[in-house]
């Protein structure tokens, strides 16, 4: 695995995959805090603008501490963010990390998150030298689910009770994809 010195900006066809900025608060907190959006999250909605701004802190830091990598989607004209795509909880001697990745409500559908993903797992097995990435899903995220079928996902175990937010338990599906199975779409 070769963590990088400087932030990668990924570009796409209409993105830009940028480090999170303090400038990406109200947007993050707009994703974030609408529940519909976060329905199948590991934790709940937020309530205050401050909790984004914290998040962006964190996101800042994962780089920082060479344990994870934060995207922010943009558009690739206004400098807005839509969502966030981040590679994390690196392990170097297994060539492994997770992904994780949300959307604001409003830009579902358009294929942003698709367009996203691919420019991710890219890089994640390209310059990075991963060899396999995982996703923990709520089976219940049929949207989160079809996503990663398409990228070339497979679904290799159920954790049952994974998680607990408020007083609602859930299940997580298990996702791994590859590098020797990545195949990008053209």
């Amino acid at each position: 695995m070769t963590f990088p010195d400087t932030f990668p900006v990924l570009t796409t066809e209409r993105l830009v995959l940028r480090e999170v900025a303090d400038r990406d608060a109200e947007a993050v907190f707009e994703m974030e805090s609408d529940p519909v959006a976060m329905r199948y999250w590991s934790r709940p909605p937020m309530q205050e603008l401050a909790e984004a701004l914290a998040s962006i802190e964190r996101a800042k830091g994962f780089f920082a501490a060479r344990s994870g990598l934060r995207w922010t989607i943009a558009l690739s004209g206004p400098d807005r963010a839509l969502g966030h795509v981040a590679v994390f909880n690196f392990s170097e001697q297994s060539g492994r990390a997770d992904l994780g990745y949300g959307l604001a409500r409003q830009h579902w559908g358009q294929g942003y998150m698709h367009e996203a993903l691919v420019a991710v797992i890219g890089y994640a097995f390209g310059p990075l030298g991963l060899r396999r990435l995982e996703a923990d899903i709520d089976p219940r995220n049929e949207g989160s689910l079809r996503a990663l079928d398409r990228l070339g996902f497979a679904r290799e175990g159920l954790l049952r009770e994974r998680w607990q937010v408020v007083d609602e338990i859930s299940d997580s599906v298990l996702m791994g994809l590859l590098a020797r199975e990545w195949r990008p779409p053209r």
